[in-house]
């Protein structure tokens, strides 16, 4: 996996990573905590739900991508952020804390956004590039005009593509407002382009009562129209990116018929990226956030069946053992990017980071960052 064009690569870090490799959890946690104890408030630690244990234990600041860049941007005293994340997320962080008013408050001074493993990225947010985005809106707009199609980028998407939905009359979308939205996008145009998770776009558009025939498919590798014909887009009212989630794409109908047959009263709780097939078995499907609430509201002794990311469950398992937790598929299944950040990665970029030689610094360039920020502010305005 490349690494997104908006990270930069220290020119000589002080501290090269192999013999980090070699040193054990207790060393590395002292460390780190040197390190924290020296910065104060002015460094944060973000880590996002589906990290670690061992890594989620030293974060500042826990949650989802966007609520983590929020919380963070939201800080007068923070000066860097080592995100326990992915690419896009860091992204995000940049785009929120060095946005101009907060730059303006803080006369200049930019924070450094570092991304503690390069190999972070996620497979969902890769499967719809820019150039890849572009080439769809043109020819959509050659059938039938994109001035009737408002694009819709989830939050787990490059900066590029955040941007060319703030250029384009568009919008951003995270799990728990996704419908808000698509509402937004159809109070302008008949049309959304929805992207790059087809599932969280189709269970979404399926409950606002969109039929399943009104939202195609758009497969960029195909020769053309993304492999529709003209009148099936003609009639379309969401047109979703042919991308998924290679965690929540795992959790299929049987796995929630065989919990349901062995576990009488058992409750099914997914993520809204799973399949719509998945998701329209479940008792509850929300965000992340959304998932986290529903346990610690059950009372003693509810049976839950949770599909989505193995850290979570596991972590939720842990917590509340009153309850009967258990993962729903029978395959083990984690982020596998978001398993890479460890604590040898994220002692070894801090202790570069303290030494004035930062590895991994994540910057998003002006121009994109500006419309980015526009497409992200009007999704603050309809969540």
């Amino acid at each position: 996996m490349n690494p997104p064009s908006s990270i930069e690569v220290a020119v000589k870090p002080a501290f090269e990573l192999a013999p980090y490799r070699s040193l054990g959890d207790e060393t590395l946690t002292r460390r780190i905590a040197a390190v924290r104890s020296d910065w104060g408030k002015q460094l944060l630690i973000l880590g996002h739900h589906y990290q670690q244990d061992e890594v989620i234990a030293l974060a500042d600041l826990r949650g989802d991508s966007y609520q983590l860049s929020r919380m963070a941007a939201a800080s007068d005293s923070c000066r860097a952020i080592a995100f326990c994340g992915v690419h896009f997320m860091a992204e995000t962080a940049d785009i929120l804390a060095n946005r101009p008013e907060r730059l303006e408050a803080r006369g200049g001074a930019r924070v450094q956004v570092v991304l503690p493993d390069l190999a972070a990225g996620c497979s969902l947010a890769d499967m719809a590039a820019i150039e890849q985005v572009e080439m769809a809106w043109e020819e959509l707009d050659q059938l039938i005009g994109t001035s009737d199609i408002t694009p819709v980028t989830y939050v787990n998407s490059a900066a590029s593509l955040k941007a060319f939905c703030g250029r384009h009359g568009g919008i951003v979308c995270t799990s728990s407002n996704a419908a808000a939205a698509l509402n937004w996008a159809f109070d302008r145009t008949r049309r959304a382009l929805f992207f790059p998770d087809q599932h969280l776009g189709r269970n979404t558009a399926l409950a606002m009562g969109v039929a399943p025939d009104q939202m195609p498919v758009w497969d960029p590798h195909a020769d053309s129209l993304g492999g529709n014909e003209p009148e099936v887009l003609e009639r379309s009212r969401v047109i979703l990116w042919n991308g998924h989630c290679s965690v929540h794409q795992i959790f299929r109908p049987e796995h929630v018929l065989k919990w349901r047959a062995q576990v009488p009263g058992i409750k099914i709780l997914v993520h809204p990226e799973c399949r719509q097939e998945v998701n329209d078995l479940a008792d509850i499907s929300g965000s992340t956030s959304k998932i986290i609430q529903a346990v610690e509201d059950a009372p003693a002794q509810t049976k839950w069946a949770i599909g989505t990311e193995l850290h979570l469950v596991n972590r939720l398992k842990n917590q509340h053992p009153e309850q009967d937790i258990y993962f729903l598929s029978p395959l083990v299944c984690m982020c596998a990017t978001m398993y890479r950040i460890d604590l040898a990665h994220l002692c070894w970029s801090l202790e570069n980071l303290a030494a004035g030689t930062p590895v991994n610094v994540v910057r998003v360039d002006d121009d994109t960052a500006r419309w980015a920020l526009v497409a992200l502010s009007r999704m603050l305005e309809v969540a």
